[in-house]
């Protein structure tokens, strides 16, 4: 009798549970979305943009009745830009925070960590910076990981827009590349730019690798020298790439200097000197000097918040916060099951098409990559100036 009771009394604490979860999770007055972005440590500075941008636009959203009436709540963790941290934070915010989805990384390997546990756990994640072509795709199969997205143009066409730049804009014959071998966001680079430039008959005469937390480049920049390149290609962060430009100038190199996304940063300037700022040009994913309404009015409200100019990792934030929230409107959650709302808006989000935000229109392609231009950038006394845009 005693042990009939028990199990009665058991079904009924488990049925109980049951529907408390789910009047708890259908009943709640906001929906959790983790957040997994370098906010100290080596690459902060993109992080810390982005963050910036994120939030901004999640205010605005919640301002206007956040997604069903349900307020969006950023649960936020530094990875410390960390790849082993990039992939524990992302573990802690789908099994112990129960988020519906994971924002960020920013970087390419930290993001590749993460998507692990992404695909683990089955909880979307979506990088709005990390270009490195494996980030969404198995490298071993082929195979479009099913939970992991990005915002942004990834490196194949990054390279293949500065490798072209260098060809026809710059009329250069023959190019030095300077990158660091442990990073996958240099090392992605630096195969689509070889790859685009030899193709369109242009010579790779200089290739020299670095480690991280390199601080002089004086010796394989005076190698590169001797060679006379027509361009050097550096896939680089904004730190090195500082330290790249002045000591190539200091050393008489006055050729231009193409980088990436990376090179996206005041810290690049500061670390170079203005003087030395000079025909440099990167790729970027979006430019205040846009006159498109929608982009002088984000520049507008970021500017009033926080009191300085986006860069286009701000404006990369901005663009994911409005990216979920446009993937939640049309996810059709339920909210009677974490596991099964994850799965709808992993859904929405490989149905997005022709989504309009501060950096471009995106289209998300099969392979789950933002489909969107970029633009060029060039650095004048230590000045950007629009360049040029190139489509997809």
């Amino acid at each position: 009798m005693v042990k009939r009771l028990i199990a009665v009394l058991t079904f009924s604490v488990f049925i109980l549970s049951i529907f408390t979860m789910s009047f708890a999770a259908s009943s709640s007055k906001t929906i959790k979305i983790g957040v997994d972005l370098e906010l100290s440590q080596a690459v902060a500075q993109y992080g810390q943009k982005e963050l910036e941008g994120l939030k901004l636009a999640i205010d605005e959203i919640n301002q206007k009745g956040g997604i069903g009436g349900k307020k969006i709540d950023l649960v936020i963790v530094d990875n410390k830009s960390d790849k082993t941290e990039a992939l524990n934070v992302a573990t802690k915010l789908a099994v112990r925070e129960k988020v519906l989805a994971i924002l960020g990384p920013a970087t390419s390997g930290a993001t590749k960590s993460a998507a692990s546990a992404a695909m683990k756990y089955k909880v979307p994640i979506i990088s709005p910076s990390a270009t490195d072509d494996a980030v969404t795709v198995d490298e071993r199969t082929g195979k479009t990981k099913a939970y992991v997205f990005r915002t942004c143009f990834n490196d194949s066409f990054q390279g293949n827009v500065m490798a072209n730049f260098a060809l026809k804009t710059l009329k250069a014959k023959n190019a030095a590349v300077v990158y660091e071998a442990s990073s996958d966001y240099s090392k992605g680079l630096y195969k689509n730019f070889k790859s685009t430039f030899t193709k369109g008959g242009g010579k790779i005469i200089a290739e020299e690798a670095f480690s991280k937390g390199e601080q002089d480049f004086s010796s394989i920049l005076t190698k590169i020298r001797d060679k006379k390149p027509d361009v050097i290609f550096a896939p680089v962060y904004y730190d090195e790439a500082g330290l790249i430009i002045k000591q190539a100038r200091e050393l008489g190199m006055n050729m231009p200097i193409l980088g990436g996304d990376g090179f996206d940063d005041p810290k690049v300037v500061e670390k170079a000197g203005k003087k030395f700022a000079n025909n440099v040009f990167f790729s970027a994913h979006y430019s205040s000097q846009d006159t498109d309404v929608k982009v002088q009015e984000f520049i507008k409200k970021f500017k009033a918040k926080y009191k300085t100019e986006p860069n286009a990792f701000a404006a990369l934030g901005y663009d994911l916060g409005y990216f979920i929230a446009d993937a939640l409107k049309r996810a059709n959650l339920k909210f009677d099951s974490i596991e099964k709302d994850r799965d709808r808006l992993r859904s929405a989000l490989e149905n997005t098409r022709n989504f309009v935000g501060v950096t471009g229109i995106v289209n998300i392609n099969k392979y789950h990559n933002a489909e969107k231009s970029a633009v060029i950038i060039e650095l004048k006394d230590g000045i950007q100036k629009f360049k040029q845009k190139l489509n997809p």
